[in-house]
């Protein structure tokens, strides 16, 4: 059944590095994104990657994008439900967004209903045994060996291997205009997940890659893509969960 609130579905901007828009241009992309669906949301999920790279020191985090996190504090004063999804970029997120932004931060992938209907919902990072090398390296990254060693290094420092490994991860990683769907990871995980369990919509960011397809007659996969070169989202009504480009 349609409602008039929304859940709205976003990941994958990266702010803090600079593509086609500088990260700024694209900060107050989204920021002027989030005024305008603010009326009618009411749960807005960040399925992770937001920003290129996240840490939290003790005393002191990222500078940059304060803008961007006031309004995030405003939306949530306001009533509507914030949902942020760590991604590979940005794992190490701990308890400061959570409590300036008022938002639930959440590290692995939920199973839940919305509106009657059955939603799995992440980042999509590290799902299935699809890239066993890079799960490896998650476990380590999310270890609290790793978390102290990043640590003891200097934050101007540390932020400067952070982001150039971040951009050499972006080169390799540049995605193909030419695929096979049915070879995309997360769709095979989707697939795999069917035979456990009855869902009616999944939702991931990662690939970057804007992409909805129904894996069954009453399953339907979505991709949100990504706010580097696509500007793209999804919306849930009640009853469709349709992808847009912002």
């Amino acid at each position: 059944m349609k409602t008039e609130k929304k859940i709205y579905f976003i990941s994958d901007v990266h702010l803090g590095v600079d593509s086609e828009k500088t990260s700024l241009m694209r900060e107050n992309m989204l920021i002027k994104w989030l005024d305008e669906i603010k009326n009618d949301a009411f749960e807005i999920n960040f399925l992770g990657d937001i920003f290129d790279f996240w840490f939290e020191y003790k005393y002191l985090v990222p500078r940059n994008f304060v803008r961007f996190l006031t309004k995030i504090r405003e939306l949530s004063d306001s009533g509507i439900i914030i949902n942020f999804f760590t991604g590979n970029h940005d794992m190490w997120i701990f308890d400061y967004l959570p409590e300036i932004c008022q938002l639930n931060l959440f590290r692995k992938p939920v199973t839940r209903e919305i509106f009657g209907k059955v939603f799995f919902i992440g980042h999509g990072d590290g799902l299935g045994n699809y890239d066993k090398k890079y799960n490896l390296l998650k476990v380590f990254f999310a270890s609290k060996i790793c978390q102290f060693l990043f640590k003891t290094i200097h934050p101007s420092i540390s932020f400067r291997i952070a982001n150039t490994w971040s951009r050499n991860s972006r080169k390799k990683h540049k995605i193909s205009k030419n695929f096979d769907i049915e070879k995309e990871n997360l769709v095979k995980f989707a697939r795999e997940e069917l035979k456990k369990q009855h869902i009616d919509f999944f939702v991931f960011g990662h690939s970057h890659r804007p992409l909805q397809i129904k894996l069954e007659k009453d399953c339907v996969f979505t991709n949100t893509g990504d706010w580097l070169e696509n500007f793209t989202y999804s919306v849930f009504d009640g009853e469709c969960l349709v992808l847009k480009k912002f």
